[in-house]
């Protein structure tokens, strides 16, 4: 299985030719080298040391500049089964979805124009060593079912390198907001007891103060994953990335591997970016109303200065069928964390509620024999 899967998506994967022998150049990770799988002979891929990271503005490009930048024309199939959109090379002939190992239609795929990537963090992790982090991942869940080890060590042999499209975003955004201040209070309350004796307590209560003002946040290369054929909260998941090592695109770097485009568009992207900048910016808000508890009515916020990067991020990825359902599961290919998706054994966890009963149920009997 695994070697007829790695056949179907050969065609998909972005390959440079040794000038050597005429063989496949793949990017070795972790080095500044193409490796030729035939004769060994490596390729010094050519990059400076260090270079400038350049924002776009954002407003600009949308109105200016978006049908006049460096764009790339590409191929895109839907898989029937996962809804996953998979990136296509010139002249394929078959492929299988890498996210669930379906073969796709190959004439169903579609053609676009995308805006061209300008940076990437290339693969620091190799297919090795993603595996024994897999594997580790797989060893360490609670309430999996026994077979569990045996597909992960099948779906490992099938691991996928990916460059995975995201955006990033920097602006400076202004909130208004209203609100409420909770400031505590104690007063003294009697009770009588369960022996009928009166005694007395400190019962916390509430002053609330209306509340209103402004916060100011800046960020940072707010990270929005630009594919839809990933569960986005995993790949939230993979967070944080080494941004500061970003390299200009090469081609280079992606030799050997899988490139996806992005679906979500530059202007929907900053709109999922707003929703992670209102989580920060909540958190603002409340330190600014102070007290000891606090309610927000509103918020209304203005961004401003906002400039984006169209990037590249490498993720080793693979999926398993356990039941007829498939699971998918990712590895950041810079730092070895792993998410992923993962079924439950049902048996195991009945089992150890039957325990849990039993424990409990000995216990209360034990008390009520002492009584």
């Amino acid at each position: 299985m695994a070697n007829e899967f790695s056949e179907k998506t050969a065609n998909t994967t972005n390959t440079i030719k040794c000038k050597n022998c005429g063989g496949n150049l793949k990017y070795l990770p972790g080095t500044p080298y193409l490796n030729c799988e035939y004769c060994g002979t490596k390729n010094e891929i050519a990059t400076s040391e260090k270079i400038e990271i350049i924002e776009n503005d954002f407003e600009s490009f949308l109105n200016e500049k978006a049908h006049t930048e460096d764009k790339q024309e590409i191929s895109t199939v839907k898989c029937d089964n996962c809804g996953a959109s998979t990136t296509l090379q010139p002249n394929v002939t078959s492929c299988t979805c890498p996210y669930c190992d379906t073969p796709l239609v190959i004439k169903n795929a579609s053609t676009s124009t995308i805006i061209a990537p300008s940076y990437l963090l290339p693969f620091k992790i190799d297919r090795k060593k993603a595996t024994t982090e897999f594997v580790s991942w797989a060893d360490s869940l609670w309430f999996a079912p026994n077979k569990l080890k045996q597909y992960v060590e099948q779906s490992a042999e099938k691991l996928n390198g990916m460059y995975m499209p995201y955006w990033t975003y920097d602006s400076s955004a202004i909130t208004n907001y209203s609100g409420m201040r909770g400031i505590y209070y104690y007063v003294t309350e009697t009770y009588t007891n369960s022996e009928g004796r009166t005694q007395t307590r400190q019962v916390q209560r509430t002053n609330w103060f209306p509340a209103s003002g402004a916060v100011q946040n800046k960020f940072d290369d707010v990270l929005v994953v630009s594919s839809k054929s990933l569960p986005e909260n995993l790949a939230n998941e993979l967070e944080p990335w080494d941004l500061p090592e970003l390299v200009a695109y090469n081609d280079d770097y992606l030799s050997g591997f899988i490139t996806e485009s992005y679906q979500v568009d530059l202007k929907s992207g900053f709109d999922k970016a707003k929703i992670k900048m209102q989580n920060v910016i909540k958190k603002t808000v409340i330190s600014d109303i102070g007290g000891d508890v606090q309610q927000i009515t509103s918020m209304d916020s203005e961004y401003n200065d906002i400039t984006f990067k169209h990037i590249l991020l490498p993720v080793w990825l693979s999926s398993y069928r356990y039941n007829d359902k498939v699971y998918r599961f990712l590895i950041n290919a810079r730092t070895g964390e792993v998410q992923g998706e993962r079924p439950y054994s049902a048996v195991k966890i009945a089992i150890l509620v039957v325990v849990v009963l039993t424990v409990i149920g000995t216990i209360l009997y034990f008390a009520s024999t002492k009584n």
